[in-house]
């Protein structure tokens, strides 16, 4: 098949901000596959081995292992949907934008959130939130990578703390899956969601979802159905996993966005199955430091410290007295290369440059990193050799 174009009027970017990300040509030839029906025999073999893959991707066994239909803040949606109640005490790590979200979520569901809250820009200290889950609660959800901030939250001791209380532990791990260590069953997390956009350099639009069986007990115990249809896993899984959910039949429960199911299936196939995922992680972790060591030369100071970086997302300060949103305009528009500002109270402070997928490697960031030093009118070899030298270390 011929390499897929743009068309008219679409320009060619390089994706490096905080997603999307970078989509191969493979995703993109799979994503202009035929379109067949979603209750097709054909879709369904589809469908399964997309499921075994996105089990990969979470380190899981989970049955309930699926892509949601929407973006990741529709994963957001199923997440409290399901498995927070009216009334329920729920804990939340509160330390950048997707935390804010995440509580904004929970009060609209009834809940009483109780808010751990830490600096934008640091992980929150997990004995802060184990010692509210102590008062009693029946959930607590933390974002494991916090996207504004280029932050990534430990997850040590939280599992234990929450079946000390007969609670759930709920993650969001939209941009931290395949990029950045995290094994759900290890961690001991109930259940998470995630974005097809990040790291598994899929084009937006499924919410990659798994739930654990002390999580859909508790959906079982329901006497009544959950405030959201769409989101119902007691019904999409009869569509999605008929066989493990007891459902015998598939059973129609919406149209699924079935060309997008194509391309996340080609993705993980990239993601998971071309690429060893420590190999992935590991990938990640030298891209990361690499670029900020050669970031570092032009003046930038990386807002994360030392262990409590997100691999997957670069968030670094400009050099002094630049207009940092003039440089990503140039960047876009002369260069062809995208980067993202910063948001809520870093807002005109940081840059954050996604290191995700096909974008942790060296090539794209000589690019990126060759375009900033013509506009910021620096020398490149010194910043472009801390860059090889990152990559070789």
């Amino acid at each position: 098949m011929s390499a897929v174009r743009p068309q008219a009027g679409v320009p060619t970017r390089l994706l490096l901000g905080s997603g999307p990300s970078i989509v191969p040509e493979r995703v993109l030839e799979a994503l202009a596959q035929p379109t067949i029906g979603h209750m097709d025999p054909a879709f369904a073999a589809i469908m399964g081995e997309t499921i075994d893959l996105l089990r990969e991707a979470f380190q899981t066994d989970n049955r309930a292992t699926l892509p949601i239909s929407g973006t990741g803040s529709a994963g957001m949606e199923a997440l409290v949907a399901n498995f927070v109640d009216p009334g329920d005490r729920v804990v939340c790590g509160v330390h950048g934008l997707f935390g804010e979200r995440m509580a904004d979520e929970l009060a609209r569901a009834g809940a009483d959130v109780v808010r751990v809250e830490a600096q934008w820009g640091r992980a929150i200290d997990q004995e802060r939130l184990i010692a509210a889950a102590a008062d009693g609660l029946d959930a607590m959800v933390v974002v494991h990578g916090e996207t504004s901030t280029g932050v990534a939250q430990p997850l040590d001791g939280l599992a234990d703390a929450c079946r000390e209380q007969d609670a759930l532990l709920l993650i969001d791990c939209v941009t931290s899956i395949g990029g950045h260590p995290l094994r759900i069953d290890e961690a001991g997390v109930d259940a998470a969601f995630a974005g097809t956009q990040k790291c598994l350099n899929c084009p937006p639009g499924l919410a990659p979802f798994t739930a654990g069986e002390r999580a859909l007990a508790k959906l079982e115990r329901r006497e009544q159905p959950g405030r959201s249809w769409y989101f119902d896993l007691s019904l999409v899984l009869g569509y999605w996993t008929p066989d493990e959910n007891g459902g015998g039949g598939r059973s129609y429960h919406h149209t699924a966005p079935i060309n997008m199911v194509y391309a996340l299936r080609e993705a993980l196939r990239i993601a998971v199955g071309d690429e060893w995922l420590p190999s992935a992680w590991e990938r990640h972790r030298r891209a990361h430091h690499a670029l900020r060591d050669a970031l570092g030369v032009l003046g930038c100071v990386r807002l994360a410290p030392d262990g409590e970086q997100l691999h997957p997302l670069l968030a670094v300060s400009p050099p002094e007295g630049v207009d940092e949103a003039a440089v990503r305009n140039a960047l876009l528009l002369d260069h062809g290369i995208e980067i993202s500002g910063g948001l809520g109270p870093l807002a005109g402070r940081l840059w954050r440059i996604g290191v995700m997928g096909a974008g942790a490697r060296r090539e794209p960031q000589q690019q990126l990193v060759g375009a900033l030093c013509e506009l910021l009118g620096a020398e490149p070899a010194e910043a472009l050799a801390a860059l090889d030298e990152g990559w070789r270390a």
